[in-house]
């Protein structure tokens, strides 16, 4: 019971009181009576291989300069988010309650089912494709998604990889899943792609 009682004071509408709120307009409302049991995890930097900047948050808040970069124009006048977003400092950000829909998967399918963004939650992880991330990402990705489990009726996890093969190819080789499943002591169930 106290368990529960930590997971409520952690929450409120959706929003973690420990990530650092940002508000995005690229949201929408899910599916009524839809549970919410997939969490899928992705890399982002912008410029790709460039860390540190906000970015990242501009693109989430459709405030990024499409001029300011030659990559940006392979992206421009895109409207995106995720619910959240892990710097490699391991500051954490959160765009979109985890009760509304993030615009983080596109056209995805997990076991069968489509448009993933109904039903997931999507953590990004400052990074590339393929690429290590830090130990203080790791850190605060066991910490989010432990108060998650708590929160929502998580039943698996994966990657933008699993959910949009041949499209995506994120997180990629460099993600330790093997580390978050020891890390968080769940069974092989919550990771079916891998299983």
């Amino acid at each position: 019971m106290a368990d529960s009682l930590a997971a409520d004071a952690s929450w409120e509408s959706g929003w973690y009181r420990y990530a650092r709120a940002c508000a995005s307009p690229n949201w929408g409302a899910r599916p009524s009576g839809t549970a919410i049991d997939l969490l899928v995890l992705h890399s982002i930097s912008l410029p790709p291989g460039e860390f540190g900047t906000d970015r990242v948050q501009q693109l989430f808040t459709n405030q990024l300069d499409w001029d300011a970069h030659p990559y940006f124009e392979t992206i421009r006048d895109l409207q995106v988010s995720a619910h959240f977003y892990i710097q490699r400092s391991g500051e954490l950000w959160q765009f979109v309650s985890c009760d509304a829909r993030a615009w983080h998967a596109g056209a995805s399918q997990f076991q069968g089912r489509d448009n993933c963004n109904d039903y997931s939650i999507g953590i990004e992880l400052e990074g590339l494709e393929g690429g290590a991330f830090t130990a203080a990402q790791y850190e605060t990705l066991q910490a989010l998604t432990a108060s998650m489990l708590q929160q929502y009726p998580i039943a698996a996890i994966c990657g933008h990889e699993h959910v949009a093969p041949g499209r995506k190819s994120d997180p990629g080789s460099g993600f330790d899943w093997t580390l978050l499943q020891h890390a968080l002591g769940l069974s092989d169930q919550y990771f079916p792609a891998f299983k």
